[in-house]
Parts: structure tokens; C-alpha cells; sequence
């Protein structure tokens, strides 16, 4: 007869992916996970696989949990620059018990020279979120809010590349509105 399991995945996943989040993939050990999972070593080996599968999980869901915050705080009514803006500020958007910066970005500067994996991951991440951008410069476009001549694949590559900054500075910056200055200053190019 098959073991019922006695926790939520998706719970204790969220709480392995806070620990990866907060520490890396390399600084945190099996043994933590375990704690801060509050399961035991063998469930963990047996639903999520070893700690490069839980963290791969881990990653999924993060960019799972993300979609769903963009999808709630970015209506598609917004004007063009508005729903760029809060995308760029998501980041700074976080709940008490969020470590700061992103995991994707931690992901991409702790793992992408040395995991072939993580690296694929990262970049198909990158690629969904750049194809976002361009998806709401399009509706923008279409809108009449930008210009018909403007590249709309550069301007989605600039404001991914000003996304990505936004995140690494999250993580360091003690001043959120130093970075929504920047923020407005990138926006600026949709004027």
C-alpha cells in the first residue's frame, strides 16, 4: 500500500525555495532543507528528487509565484508605461519574509557558468519575461502609446536589461527610491 503523504508540496517547496533564495544554491546544505522544510531527508529525496532537482523545482516555482504577481498587479487596461513601471518595480514589492533581489538573477550569476541546467533555465526564463515586454510594447503600439516606428524587439531587450538591474539592485540598495528614479529614468525612452 502506497504512503500517503502527511505534508503539502507545494508548502514545503515554497519554504526550500525561500532557503535557496536567501542563501544560494551552494551555501545551502541538505541538512537545512530538511529543516526548514520540516520533512524528512527521504520524503524530500522521494517527491522532489535530489537538492539540484528540488532546486530546479524550486526555480519553477518562483517564476510560477511571479507570473501569478505580474498577472494580479499589472491589469492590461494600464497605459503602456504604467504596466512597464510596476513590472520594473516588482521586484521592490516584496512580502517581509521575501529575501530581496530575485532568484532567477542569484540563479543566473551563482550557476549559469557551471550548471548547463540552470544556465537553460535561466535563459528560457529571461526569454519568457523579455517576450512579455514585447506583448505589452505590441498592445502599447497598437494603442497608439508608442510609436509605429520605434523596434519594439529592442525596446523589449532594453527594458528587460533595465529589469534585470532593477533586480541585482534590490538586493543592495537601502534606498527604493533611488531605484524608481532609475526606474523613470528608462521610461523616458517610451516619451
Amino acid at each position: 500500500m502506497a504512503r500517503v503523504k502527511e505534508f503539502d508540496e507545494t508548502e514545503v517547496l515554497t519554504k526550500a525555495m525561500q532557503l535557496f533564495w536567501q542563501q544560494g544554491y551552494e551555501k545551502t546544505s541538505m541538512q537545512e532543507l530538511v529543516d526548514v522544510m520540516g520533512i524528512h531527508r527521504r520524503s524530500i529525496y522521494d517527491t522532489f528528487g535530489d537538492k539540484h532537482q528540488l532546486f530546479l523545482k524550486s526555480l519553477a516555482l518562483y517564476e510560477q509565484n511571479l507570473a501569478e504577481k505580474i498577472n494580479q498587479r499589472i491589469p492590461v487596461e494600464l497605459p503602456t508605461g504604467e504596466r512597464i513601471r510596476r513590472l520594473l518595480a516588482i521586484t521592490l514589492d516584496r512580502e517581509a519574509d521575501q529575501p530581496a533581489g530575485c532568484l532567477v538573477v542569484n540563479t543566473a550569476t551563482e550557476l549559469a557558468l557551471i550548471d548547463d541546467e540552470a544556465k537553460l533555465r535561466v535563459a528560457a526564463i529571461f526569454h519568457r519575461s523579455e517576450n512579455y515586454l514585447l506583448t505589452v510594447l505590441t498592445q502599447g503600439q497598437q494603442k497608439g502609446e508608442i510609436a509605429q516606428a520605434a523596434s519594439l524587439e529592442s525596446l523589449a531587450h532594453y527594458f528587460h536589461t533595465v529589469w534585470l538591474g532593477v533586480r541585482v539592485d534590490a538586493k543592495i540598495s537601502s534606498d527604493p527610491a533611488e531605484i524608481f528614479q532609475t526606474i523613470d529614468h528608462a521610461l523616458q525612452v517610451l516619451s
